[in-house]
């Protein structure tokens, strides 16, 4: 499948991550997670697809420890794809000096894909220019994508009604089974807050979990949510799917 536009050049899809920061709650240094990235970033790539990186306030990215095939806790040593991007001088590059989101123009690109990790659940939180920009592409009618913590911008993110863009929306995020588990894995509390408990807290949306560590994706109308990070994949292929065959007003869940 080619993603070509009138002129021939590439249509172009935006992934936003998230800068470094330190947790608030562990003292650990967070940045975004590398599987939401490599994996989205490669079937955008496959599918003929365009794919920039950019971060809310540009500069070096730097990934969650826990993410990194080589850590030591060989909590993510499965994952070849995040060790080939990181290995690949062409693409490491691409991490080292992302522009910020200050100049996007939405037209630009065809869609908007939010990787997590754990920095979003402190730097995405009350970052009204991120979550301007967010309602900014749904609005425009462009594929909106987020994925595990970085769904967490959809708690506060508002339309030009004032309503939030969840209202009336089938969504998923980072469950709280999956938290407990990365609490007990590590033996202390991780997050500030735990996004299923907040989204159960919003009237008028639904917010949906599959298994814990399931791959699990929901897109709903233009607006697509991936579970956590084995997430990534399936999210990037509903968001494929509906440019290659039109959005319709459907609920549509992947695993």
């Amino acid at each position: 499948m080619s993603a070509h536009g009138q002129s021939g050049s590439k249509q172009r899809v935006l992934v936003i991550s998230a800068n470094p920061s330190v947790s608030k709650t562990t003292g650990w240094p967070i940045g975004f997670w590398w599987a939401e990235l490599t994996h989205p970033f490669w079937a955008f790539t496959e599918a003929g697809y365009e794919v920039e990186i950019r971060s809310p306030d540009g500069g070096p990215l730097q990934a969650d420890g826990y993410s990194d095939p080589e850590d030591a806790s060989g909590y993510s040593a499965h994952d070849i794809l995040s060790l080939g991007f990181k290995k690949s001088p062409s693409h490491a590059a691409l991490l080292q000096h992302t522009q910020s989101i200050d100049d996007v123009d939405v037209n630009a690109y065809v869609a908007v894909f939010v990787t997590g990790g754990q920095s979003p659940m402190y730097t995405f939180r009350g970052n009204t220019k991120l979550q301007a920009l967010i309602a900014k592409f749904y609005e425009a009618g462009k594929l909106t994508a987020l994925v595990c913590h970085g769904t967490c911008l959809l708690l506060e993110t508002k339309l030009s009604s004032g309503e939030l863009l969840v209202k009336g929306k089938t969504w998923t995020g980072f469950a709280n089974s999956e938290e407990q588990f990365a609490d007990n894995f590590v033996g202390q509390r991780i997050q500030p807050f735990w996004i299923e408990d907040e989204a159960r807290l919003i009237e008028g949306t639904h917010f949906e979990v599959a298994p814990m560590f399931a791959r699990f994706a929901i897109r709903d109308g233009h607006l697509v949510t991936g579970q956590q990070q084995n997430s990534g994949r399936v999210a990037a292929e509903l968001v494929i799917e509906a440019l290659s065959h039109g959005v319709k007003d459907e609920v549509v869940r992947r695993q």
